[in-house]
């Protein structure tokens, strides 16, 4: 069967490109591989938020904002690893994509820059995993998994649209626009790309449909 993907970025402003039919077949030809990073993400999102938290402890607001994402991230990170061990999975290590570290490079060094290129970045990563999320909800052949991703659709949209308000609130609307357009044309970059090895399969690797 021929898979028909609406348009994600018309849900997902943050997105400058949808992902691509070809990555959705690799994440459900491996779920396990995807459901494993999952729980990896997921940690690592939480820890995002801790950074940025201790990395601008003089922001009260920012804490008050920061801190239930972060629980509510590792709820999702002992959620994933529940349904991995009731499948009798173990969360291994996995090498990760060029993705994150992508991203991370295009943040610039001086402030505050920095906090608004970091906010902006940890946003395109939780709207991405929310556009994949719902692609998976949608199409995986697995009625659990369906499930799992259906069920954290909402925090993920919520997640993306508070490091929005942390950049408006701080820089301004024009400002946050300039730059995550930049930002966006660099992640679709890291997503760019045939993926040449099955295994290498993971909720951010390459795999966008390009204008």
């Amino acid at each position: 069967m021929t898979l028909v993907l609406e348009n994600p970025t018309a849900r997902v402003k943050w997105l400058a490109a949808p992902s691509s039919v070809s990555w959705l077949e690799q994440a459900n030809g491996l779920p396990e591989l995807v459901l494993i990073d999952h729980a990896h993400c997921e940690r690592k999102a939480a820890g995002v938020a801790l950074q940025l938290m201790f990395r601008y402890p003089s922001d009260e607001g920012l804490g008050a904002l920061l801190s239930p994402l972060a629980r509510e991230e590792l709820e999702h990170f002992e959620l994933v690893l529940g349904l991995l061990q009731r499948r009798g999975m173990a969360l291994r290590p996995l090498p990760a994509p060029v993705y994150g570290a992508s991203l991370t490079a295009a943040v610039r060094k001086g402030e505050p820059e920095r906090m608004l290129d970091s906010f902006l970045v940890a946003g395109l990563i939780e709207a991405r995993s929310h556009e994949r999320m719902a692609l998976l909800a949608a199409h995986s052949p697995d009625p659990e998994l369906r499930a799992l991703y259906g069920e954290l659709l909402a925090s993920e949209a919520r997640h993306f649209g508070l490091y929005w308000c942390l950049c408006e609130e701080r820089f301004g609307r024009e400002a946050t626009v300039a730059r995550l357009e930049e930002l966006a044309a660099v992640e679709v970059e890291a997503l760019s790309g045939e993926l040449a090895n099955p295994d290498a399969v993971r909720m951010h690797s390459v795999g966008v449909v390009l204008r």
